[in-house]
């Protein structure tokens, strides 16, 4: 029988697949209204606010939380270092990292952090970054692929010698960002790119 009929259950694709299916059948809350709770995991973002370049995926996102304009992971700090098996349940790291979402929203004066929604799933640590690998690869969400930077922190005193974020120099806010080199492309330059996305997600 052909490789590409016979079905693996435990082929890693597939265990990856159960993690994004388990995280879109999770209820939608607003961002700014997570409260903390134990574990790390994965998670999605959506936006449905009045950002005129964004106006393609609002709408759409206006009708159902389709498609998430960010989706990323939280993974216990012990995962990192190699000192557990499994920390996730010991961890804070995944309503931590919304939290941390949400305040840099806040900061943006392009965005109101009231028009953003968000699933969340705590998963095993070992299937995390699998988790968030597929679910970029399945959504190519816009401030993963285009706008990126949004996930960024502060890379600390004597370190701004880097290049500001895309997503700042579009959507500026963060003081850190400000103390930056400027960034690789120009607004004019990312807008275009914005408006190339928008452009595909319509005719997908």
């Amino acid at each position: 029988m052909p490789d590409d009929i016979l079905f693996n259950p435990l082929d890693k694709r597939n265990l990856g697949k159960s993690v994004v299916d388990a995280l879109i059948e999770r209820p939608v809350v607003e961002l700014n209204a997570v409260s903390p709770f134990p574990g790390a995991g994965v998670y999605a973002i959506y936006y449905k606010g009045g950002f005129a370049p964004y106006e393609k995926l609002s709408s759409l996102n206006q009708v159902s939380e389709t498609y998430p304009i960010y989706v990323g992971k939280a993974i216990p700090s012990g995962a990192r270092k190699g000192s557990s098996i499994n920390t996730t349940l010991s961890s804070t790291a995944l309503s931590k990292r919304l939290f941390e979402h949400a305040t840099t929203i806040a900061l943006a004066d392009s965005l109101n952090v009231n028009e953003f929604t968000c699933r969340y799933l705590v998963v095993d640590d070992i299937w995390i970054a699998l988790g968030e690998a597929l679910l970029i690869e399945k959504y190519q969400p816009l401030w993963n692929v285009v706008v990126e930077g949004f996930g960024n922190h502060d890379p600390g005193s004597g370190r701004y010698q880097g290049k500001r974020p895309v997503w700042d120099e579009l959507h500026p806010g963060r003081p850190w960002a400000d103390k930056c080199e400027p960034c690789k492309l120009s607004h004019a330059q990312i807008l275009d790119n914005v408006a190339g996305y928008m452009e595909r997600l319509s005719s997908s």
